[in-house]
């Protein structure tokens, strides 16, 4: 299953968050390491909401690029 992750710079690292996921988020000091910690949070999220008998939505967050004048 492939799940949009945004990634963000922040002033000690990086933070991250899935918009299909709502309250699933994780931070790193290097893009790597982000990547890594968010992957192992949405696999828990996933788990957790198998545990409780909930079903796993299919994700429906897209990335677009939109020019606008500057």
């Amino acid at each position: 299953m492939k799940i949009l992750v945004v990634v963000e710079q922040t002033g000690t690292g990086h933070s991250a968050y899935a918009p299909d996921f709502p309250g699933c988020v994780a931070s790193g000091q290097s893009r790597d390491e982000v990547e890594r910690a968010m992957r192992e949070a949405i696999e828990l999220h996933i788990e957790g909401l198998r545990a409780d008998g909930v079903e796993v939505p299919e994700p429906q967050a897209y990335v677009t690029m939109v020019e606008v004048a500057a």
